[in-house]
């Protein structure tokens, strides 16, 4: 269950849960994005003016979401200057993946679950709040990780068919549903880092886990997507955000 917030009889709303703090993950090399990463972290690449991370962020936000971590590595300066202080970075000295990006950074986490977050993919701000029924979905499970799925359709800038299968039960499968992208969302709990080593790992790893066990959840996402991988998926989402 979602922790509680100090409970204040005169006051309900303390007694009401916190949002799960979010972990940005920001430490990429951004390859793929070259040229426009050879001198700005791919986080920091304006789409349509504003900064890839402050557009995840505007999605996290818009549902409730206060607190936010981040971990940096490919010019990690620019990143923790972007924030001047105002959000905790983990930086990283050599690169951990996704998952050991995480769990570095898990002591500078206080709730738990936790959503983690790319910060190369987006819905458009009001479109849809997606987070809150994630959340709806992880409380109604034992154990549950639960991914922000996207139907192939309403994405772009994503270059195979499908990663996963949603149910019409939202059950998360291999081969039996909807075909469905991974949406870049994950929310769970810390639990799930306990048999991990500390060093690099995907958190792939952990969804594989979840899927093997019946607890990988799926939340569709009602908007459109977008995916900033490369130049060429820059250039039309730009388009696209100026219409």
């Amino acid at each position: 269950m979602l922790d509680k917030a100090g409970a204040n009889q005169s006051n309900p709303a303390m007694s009401e849960p916190r949002f799960p703090d979010v972990m940005l993950l920001a430490a990429g090399l951004g390859t793929r994005l070259r040229p426009v990463t050879e001198s700005l972290p791919k986080p920091l690449v304006p789409v349509h003016g504003v900064p890839l991370i402050e557009r995840i962020m505007g999605n996290a936000r818009a549902e409730g979401a206060k607190r936010f971590v981040a971990n940096a590595h490919y010019r990690a300066d620019q990143v923790l200057a972007h924030f001047g202080g105002l959000l905790k970075v983990s930086r990283e000295d050599e690169l951990l993946g996704t998952g050991g990006g995480v769990k570095r950074a898990l002591p500078m986490l206080h709730s738990d679950p936790i959503f983690v977050m790319n910060t190369d993919a987006f819905w458009p701000e009001g479109q849809d709040r997606p987070l809150g029924r994630m959340i709806g979905r992880f409380e109604r499970e034992d154990e549950a990780v639960v991914l922000l799925c996207v139907h192939p359709r309403q994405a772009t800038g994503f270059d195979r068919s499908h990663d996963f299968c949603l149910d019409p039960l939202g059950q998360i499968t291999r081969d039996y549903g909807a075909p469905v992208i991974y949406g870049g969302v994950a929310l769970l709990g810390k639990s799930w880092f306990s048999a991990v080593p500390d060093e690099a790992f995907s958190l792939n790893a952990i969804f594989e886990a979840a899927l093997e066990r019946e607890a990988l959840f799926g939340v569709a996402l009602d908007a459109d997507w977008y995916h900033v991988g490369d130049p060429k998926a820059l250039a039309e989402t730009e388009r696209l955000l100026a219409r």
